[in-house]
This record gives structure tokens, C-alpha cells and sequence, in this order.
């Protein structure tokens, strides 16, 4: 698979319509309240996020420098920080280990080891307040 094709299957793993669901419930689901952050509005965002992460990837290349890609990550978390900072209570537990998961999986599609980041615990953590 070329680097692009990489970068774009990350897509398959975002949390979004996952969270949206939280929000909008299924009419024949047991009655319980979605939670009120997970507006369309807001998943869409999140998403915007992510999109213009792995379009940047692709933009500069799979042989760009390692220091250019993780700007785009820098971007991405700093981003993700002040959504989270808009929207009381958007990333909880479960969305950051959606969040941390989803950018692993995107630091690996760029050619990046998330390992080699935070004291192993992924790209993220350099700049998340999440």
C-alpha cells in the first residue's frame, strides 16, 4: 500500500459516528439520554481535525522530514486541546483512548514510531491536556 493509501485507511478507525451515537441514541435503545457535547457540530470538528492532519501527511510526502511531520501532529493535538477546552467534557476516558489510539495508528502510517514519543506513550502525549 503507498503512503497515501496508508494515511487514508487511518480514516476507517475514527470514533466519530461512535460518538455522535452518544448524543443521538437509537429510538429503540433502553430510553437513555445521550450526552449533549457529542452534537454533530462538535464530532464534525474532531474530525476536521484528523482530515487536515492526514491530508497534510500526504501533502508533504512520505520522505518529508521527521521533524515537518510531527508539526502536523503538534497542530493536530494543540487543536484537539482547545476544542476540548470549548466543549466541557468532549474528551473523557474513552475519547482519549479513542484519540491516542487513532493517532498511533496515523504516526505509524507516516512512517513515525509512537513509541519513540513521550516516554513511549505515543506522539500525543508530547502536547495533550486531555
Amino acid at each position: 500500500m503507498i503512503y497515501s493509501e496508508q494515511l487514508e485507511s487511518t480514516k476507517q478507525h475514527y470514533p466519530f459516528s461512535k460518538w455522535r451515537s452518544l448524543f443521538f441514541p437509537d429510538p429503540e435503545d433502553d430510553g437513555s439520554e445521550g450526552q449533549e457535547q457529542y452534537t454533530e457540530e462538535n464530532c464534525n470538528a474532531a474530525k476536521i481535525i484528523f482530515d487536515n492532519l492526514i491530508n497534510g501527511l500526504i501533502t508533504i510526502g512520505e520522505n518529508s522530514s521527521e521533524n515537518e511531520k510531527v508539526a502536523l501532529f503538534k497542530t493536530a493535538v494543540e487543536s484537539l486541546n482547545d476544542l476540548n477546552d470549548k466543549v466541557d467534557d468532549l474528551i473523557e476516558t474513552g475519547e482519549r483512548e479513542d484519540l491516542c489510539d487513532l493517532i498511533d495508528q496515523i504516526t505509524i502510517a507516516a512512517g513515525l514510531n509512537p513509541a519513540d514519543y513521550a516516554d513511549g506513550d505515543g506522539i500525543a502525549d508530547e502536547w495533550r491536556n486531555w
